[in-house]
């Protein structure tokens, strides 16, 4: 029989069991760090939500966080779920005009506002009126402090319940594109698949496995928070630590010594990047390839990204090259790919130690059941599925099916296995000028092998033949002022596009590849936060410059 615990019910047996135990370390800055045990996280935790239960919220109220990851951010969570509330947690890197939209369309009664780097923009997108708590860490603002209410506040008493069906929290969209959607969960949903991650961690690691993780990627994303935050609290046992900034990542990395790491694609090719940028690929290459030696310098490789205690590495959000799932594997990096969405709580497919081959998201997790449509659309029905979406029953009925499966609107084909393979998004697919659809994204990550490229992006409507955009790894964009240099970079795109030519059908073989001078950025609005290629807006900032690409001769076109 199926465990009908939520939530709440897990936080509160290890507020009792690991009440002494070590649960999350805060970095203050200048190498200083908080520890915060489970029953100090609790203490502090009951006492904000005494505060906001004396506010009179309706049952159920929306109440949002806007910060970056935090001890705090957690905190809060747990503080609004037992004061009865449902949480809204906005990307700490959003607009405010973004803030502003889901602040009103949530119709949140208040606003937890914590660490931030850009909340003096931010700030013109909160309402007026709207009552606000300024977290530890947070900017200088003229709302009470978090420290303030819970010195004057005492715990609220006993085991607030919540209703499996009460929902906990809803979840904004990254709006790739376009207006975000909110994504509702209930507190069974959100149970069910965190429960079945930590499941699927155990049966993978073992069942006493030692639990360390970095909480770097935002909260406000499923990824992070089904992963990281909400099946923590149900192991109970584990150690989050987090990130303090992008320049202090490695000694974050360094302090946390991480036993799971999970990122995204961008971020695991930027690791990459960084290696080679010590070490020549081909060197590298060579030096793995010896006996004995190879081992020692993988783990050398491994010991300075701090990924040498890991025992298990995920990649998700994205697709990510098959190229560079093998490349860290042959370091000795357990590195897994799965699928999954807002929309099922990020719960539908994994890589497992028996079921791995690069290219392939997995099979899906106990529980899930998966559908491939005459059409191709991959149909998902997991324990994680959403209740709905928020103030929208036109896309509640859009999206599932008579039966209850939810359409993702991503293409793909079962493998091996039962693996499944993604092959596009109906949304992005274009038709050229010969009347046959092209799928970007199979052909991006085959550029996206290429160390020398950071990002890509693959479009052409109407034209008679497909393009792509390239953005230069970091490391490589200073040296494009050298001739030589700039010389040698047009022939390896050059030849990166006679691969791809050569491994796709002839409708959708590349034109060219076109060099971006600057690159795409959450803050210059090319990608999401979670790094996603905002696909609309960058094919609309280009428009005017297509016809003259076409028009220049040789394989590499700069923008």
């Amino acid at each position: 029989m199926p465990s009908q615990k939520l939530i709440l019910d897990y936080v509160y047996e290890h507020e009792t069991a690991r009440a002494s135990q070590v649960y999350m370390t805060q970095p203050l800055g200048g190498g200083k760090v908080v520890d915060y045990t489970w029953a100090q996280m609790m203490d502090q935790a009951r006492r904000m939500a005494t505060h906001l239960q004396g506010r009179g919220f309706e049952p159920g109220a929306r109440i949002a966080i806007l910060s970056k990851n935090c001890a705090h951010f957690m905190m809060a969570e747990l503080a609004i779920w037992m004061a009865g509330g449902t949480t809204v947690a906005i990307f700490p890197t959003e607009s405010a005009e973004t803030v502003r939209y889901v602040l009103e369309h949530s119709e949140a009664s208040l606003l937890f506002v914590g660490k931030l780097d850009t909340f003096d923009q931010q700030a013109a997108g909160i309402p007026a009126g709207l009552p606000c708590i300024a977290m530890p860490l947070a900017p200088k603002t003229p709302y009470e402090s978090w420290d303030s209410i819970v010195a004057k506040a005492q715990p609220i008493a006993g085991k607030p319940a919540r209703a499996g069906t009460d929902l906990a929290l809803l979840m904004y969209t990254s709006g790739s594109t376009g207006t975000p959607k909110g994504v509702m969960h209930s507190f069974e949903r959100v149970t069910r698949a965190s429960e079945g991650i930590v499941a699927y961690q155990e049966a993978e690691l073992g069942a006493g496995f030692t639990y360390r993780v970095l909480s770097y990627l935002p909260l406000a994303h499923i990824f992070e928070r089904a992963w990281v935050e909400c099946a923590g609290f149900v192991l109970g046992r584990g150690h989050i630590f987090f990130a303090e900034s992008l320049d202090t990542f490695l000694q974050d990395l360094q302090r946390a010594r991480p036993t799971v790491f999970i990122s995204v694609p961008r971020l695991w090719l930027k690791f990459q990047q960084g290696v080679f940028a010590n070490m020549p690929q081909k060197k590298l290459d060579r030096l793995l390839s010896i006996p004995i030696l190879g081992k020692i310098v993988a783990k050398k490789v491994l010991t300075k990204l701090g990924l040498n205690e890991v025992i298990q590495a995920g990649s998700g959000s994205a697709p990510i090259p098959p190229a560079l799932i093998s490349w860290y594997r042959r370091l000795g990096l357990h590195l897994v790919e799965g699928y999954g969405m807002t929309e099922d709580f990020a719960f539908s497919h994994t890589t497992t130690h028996q079921l791995k081959d690069p290219g392939y998201v997995g099979i899906t997790f106990p529980g899930v059941q998966r559908r491939i449509a005459e059409d191709g659309e991959v149909l998902i029905k997991s324990p994680g599925t959403l209740v709905g979406y928020y103030k929208r029953p036109d896309l509640d009925a859009e999206s599932f099916t008579e039966d209850g499966f939810f359409r993702t609107g991503d293409l793909g084909e079962e493998g091996p296995g039962g693996q499944l393979k993604l092959t596009g998004r109906k949304k992005e697919l274009f038709k050229t000028g010969k009347g046959k659809y092209v799928a970007p994204a199979p052909i991006e990550n085959m550029i996206n092998e290429c160390p020398l490229v950071e990002l890509s992006l693959v479009s052409g409507v109407g034209q008679q033949s497909a393009y792509a955009i390239v953005v230069p790894a970091e490391a490589v964009r200073p040296r494009l002022a050298d001739a030589a240099f700039k010389a040698e970079f047009e022939a390896e795109m050059a030849a990166v596009l006679k691969r791809v030519n050569a491994n796709v059908a002839d409708y959708e073989q590349l034109r060219m590849i076109v060099v971006a001078r600057e690159p795409w950025s959450i803050e210059n609005g090319c990608l999401t936060p979670t790094m996603k290629i905002k696909r609309n807006r960058i094919e609309a900032a280009v428009g005017d410059k297509v016809e003259k690409w076409y028009g220049a001769k040789g394989p590499v076109v700069w923008a």
